[in-house]
């Protein structure tokens, strides 16, 4: 299988004073071009740690990372800062849009700091932003936008500089649970259309929308398997509201 992720023994130690944290302990990880997988775990488990590493903002203290075919483990920071724009489009619980700034505008963003000499970038954020179903929203700020509107022009911005991997870094937690479901059916279309797509969660209901959920405790892989059901965000959409306690049979 290509693989854009091929992780390989990844340990990364902290000093706090003059104790040693050891967020990962030697984790593997291979994600799939055109995969879907989503990372789990809870608070101090170490998702946030690898999360930052396999999007090239840190530097494991040992093993090896290769992203999309090249080692990129022991890179510095320009070097690093320039994989980030051209290979990996990065998705947040809180949107990260800049206000008072048009949602094309928003989008355009990372099209400003790429150096591949590409041209016409306001036709390419225009095409990002019809992809994810806003093409008659561009020129509304944030302020102008609901919550799930604004969580799709943080996934247009991510997706207009056609990265080799997603990264959505719990992008539901600020979302009710239909505008959640939504967005998870969005990524699954994107997905479907052969984006990779790495998402990490605390939310089961979320990850099982997935086709795979690596789940991660004290810095260590301890389940690594395929989702089961191959649950479909846009089938629940349009399931009926389940009635809630005490309704009459």
């Amino acid at each position: 299988m290509d693989t854009v992720i091929q992780a390989r023994s990844l340990i990364r130690t902290y000093l706090m004073g003059k104790t040693e944290v050891h967020a990962l302990q030697g984790v593997d990880l291979e994600v799939g071009r055109g995969e879907m997988v989503t990372i789990m775990g809870a608070s101090g488990s170490g998702k946030s740690t690898l999360m930052n590493i396999l999007g090239c903002l840190d530097r494991p203290t040992s093993g090896t990372y290769t992203l999309d075919g090249a080692r990129v483990d022991s890179l510095g920071r320009n070097a690093l800062a320039s994989v980030r724009n051209r290979k990996i489009g990065f998705v947040f619980q809180g949107f990260n849009l800049l206000p008072r700034t048009s949602a094309l505008e928003n989008v355009e963003l990372p099209l400003l700091y790429d150096r591949t000499g590409r041209n016409h970038t306001r036709a390419m954020a225009e095409k990002a932003l019809a992809r994810v179903g806003l093409a008659d929203r561009m020129e509304h700020e944030p302020s102008e936008l609901s919550g799930g509107e604004q969580q799709r022009v943080a996934i247009a911005r991510a997706l207009v500089t056609d990265p080799s991997l997603i990264l959505a870094d719990e992008p539901t937690g600020n979302l009710d649970s239909r505008t959640s479901l939504e967005v998870m059916a969005l990524f699954q279309a994107l997905n479907e259309d052969g984006a990779t797509v790495l998402l990490v969660t605390h939310e089961p209901d979320i990850a099982r929308y997935a086709q795979r959920v690596v789940e991660l405790r004290d810095g260590r892989v301890i389940r690594n398997e395929p989702v089961a059901g191959g649950r479909r965000a846009d089938d629940d959409l349009a399931a009926p509201p389940q009635p809630g306690p005490g309704a009459a049979s």
